[in-house]
């Protein structure tokens, strides 16, 4: 808010479930609680409340119309789809030629049976991971002790990807931060499991952007075509670096905690630019 303020404007905070289409004769077809006579310049997304398949597809539509309408909607809805969807997003970086894990998608357990297979006789294991998921939720690692783990909670797809070996026995992660096209900060997060999220117990620590890591975040941003988001990368037992996940709706606490500057101010700055540019194109149409 007190960023919002700096630029001279306000806010006001609702849920996507509060939101309603109206097709009847009046003039506002999109309603949002607090803004019955005049909707946004803005609209700051940080979070698409979980439901049925349905009510999802139905709050990105409401983040749609506003777009149509002239309204910044930051991020735009269709990077939202982009990055929550693994599959896609995994599909983007591959084929902008970006070191990311060997990862398979599809329906049939006879498939992911022979994936196992192959993947356990080259002596590697394997992730299995939700299609929409964060935080390390329904994550499991898949190795010849455990065999293909069958998760109800997977509707049936398997997301199957390379477990990356580390080269040491610190099981620990990369999160950068991106805003506009460019890495801004970044932490390493210690776990004392393969799981590094800060959600479910990561310790966070600052780390320096050096150029390799700015250079892999800021390309990862860019093949999703994301105003801001967290890039979560891993070193290999070489060194190398693999692009894991793009996060669209990322947390920043644990971050904030390990960075000498206000996260939330860049954000809001660029946000603000943003609505600027589309008020701009609004007046000149």
């Amino acid at each position: 808010m007190s960023a919002l303020k700096n630029h001279g404007l306000g806010a006001q905070y609702l849920s996507l479930t509060e939101c309603q289409f109206v097709f009847d004769n009046s003039n506002q077809m999109t309603r949002m609680p607090g803004f019955e006579n005049r909707l946004p310049l803005g609209v700051f997304v940080r979070g698409v409340p979980g439901g049925t398949l349905d009510q999802v597809i139905f709050r990105l539509d409401i983040l749609h119309a506003l777009i149509t309408m002239g309204i910044t909607v930051y991020n735009d809805p269709r990077a939202i789809e982009r990055t929550v969807d693994k599959a896609m997003t995994t599909l983007l970086l591959k084929m902008a030629g970006l070191p990311t894990p060997n990862t398979w998608v599809f329906e049939s357990t006879e498939h992911a049976q022979q994936i196992c297979e192959q993947e356990f006789s080259q002596n590697r294991t394997l992730v299995l991971k939700p299609l929409f998921g964060s935080q390390g939720i329904g994550v499991h690692r898949i190795t010849p002790e455990t065999g293909l783990i069958h998760d109800e909670k997977f509707a049936g797809l398997y997301y199957l990807q390379s477990f990356v070996e580390r080269s040491s026995t610190d099981w620990s992660d990369i999160r950068v931060f991106v805003i506009d096209g460019k890495a801004i900060a970044a932490m390493r997060r210690t776990s004392d499991q393969w799981i590094t999220n800060r959600a479910q117990g990561a310790r966070c620590e600052h780390l320096v952007i050096d150029v390799e890591l700015a250079r892999l975040a800021e390309a990862a941003v860019h093949a999703v075509n994301i105003n801001y988001a967290g890039v979560d990368l891993i070193p290999d037992a070489q060194g190398n670096l693999q692009v894991i996940e793009v996060n669209s709706i990322p947390a920043w606490f644990g971050l904030q905690g390990v960075t000498d500057f206000n996260i939330a101010v860049r954000l809001i700055d660029d946000f603000v630019r943003h609505i600027g540019e589309q008020h701009a194109l609004s007046v000149l149409s």
